[in-house]
């Protein structure tokens, strides 16, 4: 189903649509994939997109945690300098740091290309290297990856569960002055709780969930809902079953227990490319899972959105797919050219097209321009 034939048909007319979270980045790194050509795996390039209705997205400079104690801000600049070159080389790709920028992106029919920073490792530990990921058009960072750092605990490391060190409420203040915003999707509940107390300016989970209907760690719970919500920010919604489902969540960890030797076996063959590596993981992954599992359908998707809707209201909901970093989404959905399956799953749970609109990326837009 295209845009044409998938928007319009629930939509008056096509809305601006931003994801807050494509792993994307890793491909086009560590693989040199071309996503200015139709690929014929994964989730994510600039046909679908545009297909799909996608018009903007902001790209993951995901650090790894093998660069938690050297090379964490240099492979951050090379994620960002492949970016910038897809959008030096393709016309139909721009490079955006404000929601002015993105609607001009999109008014010209082309793809915006936003930059968010995964993993606060990748400044190590510098407030210059902060400002200068700023100055190369980076407008969010991720505190935390799965791992925590010497200043921010995180939700799947316990070994630093904690919350913000006295640097890391610099960092988060520093970011505010700048203009970046503060991302507390992976982060831990204490960090969580440190960076409200700290944040004078919108705060945005960019690719989560919620756990009040799935308990996995990486979600947030209503009362972290509500206080996103008093700052003025946003939760993109993940569309990752296992976020999505518990029941889903304990038997895809069976599957990747008895996966672990193969696993293993791809880490150790891509140990220098970690892009390459969950890539390929992700796709021997969601091979078995589509072979062995029943994957929860978009409505539980839809139920996530729903919830978050209703804890936080409808100004403060928006998208965080995670495609290209997850080994599976809700059925049927295959791909970017699956999203006019939300919007429909919108519109039938009775959304007006002013509420779609919004959770699609007018939420979104309203934090990136927000004034400092």
């Amino acid at each position: 189903m295209g845009l044409a034939l998938g928007l319009l048909l629930v939509l008056q007319q096509p809305p601006v649509i931003l994801d807050g979270h494509i792993d994307t980045p890793q491909r086009m790194l560590d693989m040199r994939t071309d996503i200015s050509a139709r690929l014929s795996d994964g989730h994510i390039d600039v046909p679908r997109m545009k297909e799909g209705g996608l018009t903007a997205a902001f790209f993951s400079i995901w650090v790894d945690a093998r660069y938690r104690r050297a090379g964490a801000f240099q492979r951050a600049l090379d994620l960002i300098a492949a970016v910038r070159a897809l959008a030096d080389t393709d016309p139909q790709v721009e490079l955006a740091t404000t929601a002015d920028e993105v609607r001009g992106a999109a008014a010209r029919g082309h793809v915006a290309a936003l930059l968010g920073v995964e993993g606060g490792h990748a400044i190590e530990n510098s407030l210059e290297r902060l400002d200068s990921l700023y100055r190369l058009g980076v407008r969010y960072m991720t505190l935390t990856w799965n791992n925590g750092n010497d200043w921010a605990g995180a939700s799947m490391d316990p070994r630093r569960s904690g919350g913000l060190s006295p640097f890391g409420k610099q960092v988060v203040r520093r970011m505010n002055e700048l203009g970046m915003l503060v991302d507390v999707s992976h982060v831990s509940d204490a960090t969580f709780w440190d960076v409200i107390a700290v944040t004078t300016r919108p705060v945005i989970a960019s690719h989560s969930a919620c756990r009040a209907l799935a308990r996995h760690p990486r979600n947030l719970s209503d009362a972290q809902l509500r206080a996103l919500a008093r700052t003025g920010g946003v939760v993109g919604i993940n569309f990752y079953p296992v976020f999505l489902d518990d029941r889903f969540r304990r038997e895809y960890e069976r599957l990747r227990a008895r996966l672990k030797p193969e696993t293993d076996a791809i880490h150790a063959r891509y140990q220098d490319r970690p892009g390459e590596s969950a890539f390929a993981v992700d796709r021997l992954v969601g091979e078995r899972v589509a072979a062995e599992l029943a994957v929860p359908g978009i409505e539980r998707l839809v139920a996530h959105i729903d919830h978050a809707v209703q804890v936080m209201g409808v100004d403060h909901v928006g998208l965080g797919s995670d495609f290209d970093g997850i080994s599976v989404l809700p059925a049927p959905m295959k791909d970017v050219t699956s999203l006019p399956l939300v919007v429909a799953a919108l519109r039938a749970r009775g959304y007006s097209d002013d509420d779609v609109r919004k959770i699609l990326g007018e939420n979104f837009l309203r934090v990136l321009s927000a004034p400092g």
